[in-house]
């Protein structure tokens, strides 16, 4: 199974369309513009049309960094957009995609583990149960359970929060206990100004209660 097989839709993580940055900066219009871009290239396009927009995308959250290098929210979507853009290249030329973007993720959640919600620990998670075990990557299911734990307790109703959790749980084989999580994130509330990734998100958890009922 090639890497783009275990990361694809993690829209992060199909890693991520995180919660929406509450507080106020000037990080703020940065943010949102990349997050539009993230949901307008992981929902809109498909294929290599996807992938190449997602690419272009990657050195628009470096420089975003690289202007507001402590902003948790914008170190979180680096690791969101590089792994997303890493599920859509795939093969094995994308593990160090997705190890630049654990080392982004990981880097918001020392400064701030809340910036978006559960968003940080939930992506954190995803890349784990998505992206090949050793010896080939470094991912871990009991790691990824921990952390999608993690990110539901920071977020209880969050809509990518618990579609994460129950993706996992359905990858597992636990359907019963998947479904639970996925119909919570279906009833989530809608996400001012992320009317875009709100509705891309919902077709995902839709397509996993399809595929766990059949």
């Amino acid at each position: 199974m090639n890497l783009k097989s275990m990361l694809l839709g993690a829209a992060f993580l199909t890693v991520l369309a995180a919660p929406g940055y509450a507080a106020t900066g000037d990080d703020i219009p940065v943010l949102q513009s990349l997050q539009h871009e993230w949901a307008k290239a992981n929902y809109g396009l498909k294929d290599d049309e996807r992938e190449a927009a997602l690419k272009a995308l990657v050195p628009k959250a470096e420089a975003a960094v690289s202007q507001f290098p402590q902003s948790a929210p914008l170190l979180a979507w680096r690791g969101i957009i590089m792994s997303t853009y890493a599920g859509a290249k795939g093969g094995l030329g994308a593990l160090d995609l997705a190890k630049s973007a654990l080392k982004s993720l990981e880097a918001a959640r020392k400064i701030d583990e809340k910036a978006i919600g559960g968003g940080i620990d939930t992506s954190i998670g995803a890349l784990y149960y998505r992206v090949p075990g050793w010896p080939l990557g470094f991912g871990d299911d009991d790691k990824a359970a921990d952390y999608l734990a993690k990110g539901v307790a920071l977020n209880p109703d969050g809509i990518d929060e618990n579609y994460f959790y129950g993706d996992y749980l359905a990858e597992q084989g636990e359907n019963e206990k998947a479904k639970t999580y996925l119909e919570k994130a279906l009833s989530a509330a809608p996400r001012p100004g992320r009317e875009d990734a709100d509705a891309g998100r919902r077709a995902e958890i839709n397509a996993v209660l399809k595929k766990i009922a059949d």
